[in-house]
């Protein structure tokens, strides 16, 4: 709403385009400001309501040191993530950019399965919850939505850099870049680091380059069903999920800061993405909300945010870093997800190899996900959440690393 009233005034006083710039980092600002202020003043109040319903986490017995203590804890947390990212961001941003848009979508639409997950949890006594397939296929429908919008939308752009040339007269004439619809990603580490999706089925015959979709939107889907589901995989003790996201789109916002800028994408010589630079207010929106959900959820959490929340996470990030293409990033900058995930997959796959090859599974670690195998070796949560943290940060400052060392 503020953002149409900035418009208005700039349009009215002809304010020079600096102002603007400053005015999406004020815009950015103000909606940090209020998604933490949201979190932890109605947070609280969110908390006592679900005390009073008696919506609790019910445990299971894994037999992990001060489980039992945690039965009854509220959950649905993710509700206080959600309401307080989409408050600030109908407040401070434009609302009609399509990745606004994309990514309101995504928080809503995650929100809704984790919420029905948690849902049959609690009040259907159901600790299964929603059934695999039915989260899956609800993943897929957004990765389609959004690589479909992404692939056909014609404000979904990249622009071709300013450049210059000679002219018969012998003087230095700017030519201005176009902007262009190519489904394009940078890839990191290397020097020649564009990659073009295009590139993948063009060989296959003249004219193919316009079935790019083929590739494109099943490899967004793959990601973000990927990602929410290591996410949700990562939600496993107090504040471990929120402080690992909270890093991640923190890191996320710096890429799509320089993205959105053509100076600074010139000088870092990545893609120059007009309007995405609007994603701040969203990223700013979504740490804020992120931070102030931990104030609640460190060790000992008084809320859990449920599938709700870490569902909600994981698409949210995904869809970001296919907006600011760095999608390929993903295994360095989510490398917590991606342990979780992986670790996972190691122990199922080699029990089950095990057990048909000598009729008794064995496993690789004590416990999966990865958090779990080092409370049975007992180490304190808080001390396997800092550590996590840690990581995560050092995966992030390699992620930034990678715009200028290739």
């Amino acid at each position: 709403m503020l953002y149409y009233l900035f418009e208005y005034l700039e349009k009215q006083y002809q304010l020079p385009g600096a102002s603007l710039f400053q005015f999406q980092t004020f815009r950015a600002g103000m909606a940090v400001l209020f998604s933490l202020l949201i979190a932890m003043v109605y947070g609280k109040r969110i908390i006592l309501f679900l005390q009073k319903k008696q919506i609790g986490e019910s445990i299971r017995d894994l037999g992990l040191e001060g489980q039992r203590q945690k039965a009854g804890t509220p959950t649905m947390g993710g509700l206080i993530i959600i309401m307080s990212t989409l408050l600030p961001v109908v407040l401070f941003a434009d609302i009609k950019n399509i990745y606004i848009i994309l990514l309101v979508v995504t928080t809503i639409w995650m929100g809704i399965i984790g919420f029905i997950d948690d849902y049959i949890k609690i009040f259907k006594k159901d600790k299964k919850g929603l059934k695999g397939r039915f989260k899956i296929m609800g993943q897929v429908v957004l990765g389609l939505i959004v690589g479909a919008t992404l692939y056909f939308h014609p404000e979904v752009t990249i622009k071709e850099k300013d450049t210059t040339r000679i002219t018969e007269n012998f003087k230095v004439e700017r030519v201005f870049g176009q902007e262009m619809k190519e489904v394009m990603t940078n890839v990191p580490f290397l020097k020649g680091n564009e990659l073009n999706y295009a590139d993948w089925i063009s060989w296959t015959g003249e004219g193919m380059e316009e079935y790019a979709w083929l590739i494109f939107i099943p490899v967004v889907i793959l990601i973000v069903t990927a990602v929410s589901n290591g996410a949700n995989l990562t939600d496993g003790i107090d504040g471990l999920a929120a402080g690992s996201s909270a890093i991640i789109v923190l890191t996320l916002g710096i890429f799509a800061l320089v993205s959105g800028n053509i100076q600074f994408s010139d000088y870092l010589d990545i893609f120059y993405i007009p309007r995405v630079g609007e994603l701040l207010v969203f990223i700013a929106a979504f740490v804020g909300a992120l931070i102030g959900f931990l104030w609640y959820n460190t060790f000992p959490a008084q809320i859990f945010m449920g599938d709700t929340g870490s569902l909600t996470i994981g698409g949210v990030i995904a869809v970001i870093a296919i907006i600011v293409r760095k999608e390929l990033l993903i295994p360095i900058l989510c490398g917590i997800f991606f342990a979780e995930s992986l670790s996972v997959m190691l122990q199922v796959g080699y029990f089950k190899h095990t057990k048909k090859k000598y009729g008794e599974g064995k496993r690789i670690f004590l416990m999966a996900p990865l958090h779990h195998h080092f409370q049975k070796k007992l180490y304190h949560e808080s001390k396997i959440v800092t550590r996590f943290w840690i990581i995560g940060i050092m995966l992030a400052i390699i992620s930034i690393v990678t715009l200028k060392v290739r």
